[in-house]
């Protein structure tokens, strides 16, 4: 399973002449690619956005870390006897 090569685009580009016909395919290419463009740019703006948040999430980290609050330094953390 490889990425698609030169004579399955020309299989498509056959199919899809025949089942739309010569005059709706290039609105339908146009449409096509506005939308990978939009998916492309709202993909783009999550990953920056997760990235982001990341990064926010990694700075935070070592200013609220305290060593006391390392349960396993605690004496008796885990029996009252």
């Amino acid at each position: 399973m490889g990425s698609i090569g030169v004579p399955e685009l020309i299989i498509i580009f056959v199919v899809a002449l025949i089942v739309f016909g010569p005059r709706k395919l290039p609105e339908l290419g146009k449409s096509l690619g506005k939308g990978l463009a939009e998916f492309r740019k709202a993909s783009n703006e999550l990953r920056s956005t997760f990235e982001e948040e990341l990064r926010n999430i990694e700075e935070e980290r070592p200013l609220n870390r305290d060593p006391r609050e390392n349960s396993s330094n605690t004496p008796n953390s885990g029996s009252h006897n």
